[in-house]
């Protein structure tokens, strides 16, 4: 048994060799390639890679490039929405000082309606008082015109 033991251990320890050999060659660059081949598709391989690099850098750039574009022309309106705002904001402020301005008119005009109205009233005060006093005139030469008629009849 200890010669069949020893050809087990054997098998077992060659099986695990091999297997250590194997994942060893897999992972080590091609043995049929010489160093230089090695490098010419190290060199292939960053090729493709730099290429399919460029070509999104490519896309990048004209996807910039367009917001850029944009951004120029969003630029430009918000300019001339700026320079009309500009505009209106001047034009309400003209318009606000002529407001002041009839304001201030309407405010004299106003002022001096009311030294008027004092006048006013008391020139009405006094042609009330004169209306009085001709109708008591009037009432009292009707009186006289009626005593005057029963006198001479």
């Amino acid at each position: 048994m200890n010669a069949e033991k020893l050809i087990r251990r054997s098998a077992i320890g060659l099986a695990f060799a091999g297997l250590l050999a194997g994942d060893v060659y897999a992972q080590s660059p091609d043995p049929a390639l010489t160093p230089q081949q090695q490098d010419i598709q190290n060199d292939k391989k960053d090729i493709l890679s730099d290429k399919k690099d460029l070509a999104k850098d490519r896309a990048d750039r004209d996807a910039d490039q367009r917001d850029i574009n944009k951004d120029k022309r969003d630029l430009a309106k918000d300019r001339a929405d700026r320079n009309k705002d500009l505009r209106d904001i001047n034009h309400d402020r003209r318009d606000l000082n002529k407001d002041r301005a009839d304001r201030n008119a309407d405010q004299r005009d106003i002022n001096h309606d009311k030294k008027d109205l004092v006048k006013d009233r008391k020139d009405r005060n006094k042609d009330q008082k004169d209306i009085n006093k001709d109708k008591r005139d009037l009432h009292k030469d009707r009186k006289d015109l009626r005593q005057g008629r029963k006198g001479h009849q």
